[in-house]
């Protein structure tokens, strides 16, 4: 799949530069970002998750030691 932005002169200069500067192709900086970019959002719906679910639990927690036996890992 391949996709088209549109970027300013200077929004290009950027990106070329921060590319370059990681020895990178434009097109694997931006792909990396836009990972790097869902990665932080997911990461952050699941912490938003867990500590809802540890308000409503009455904001108790158990040692991670804990956490592993009950899982079987």
């Amino acid at each position: 799949m391949a996709l088209s932005i549109k970027l300013s002169s200077q929004e290009k200069c950027i990106a070329e530069s921060y590319a370059k500067l990681h020895s990178l192709s434009v097109g694997e900086a931006f792909k990396r970002a836009l990972f790097e970019k869902i990665e932080d959002e997911y990461d952050l719906r699941l912490y938003e998750e867990a500590y809802s679910e540890y308000v409503e639990d009455g904001k108790k927690s158990r040692p991670f030691a804990q956490l592993l036996e009950e899982t079987g890992l």
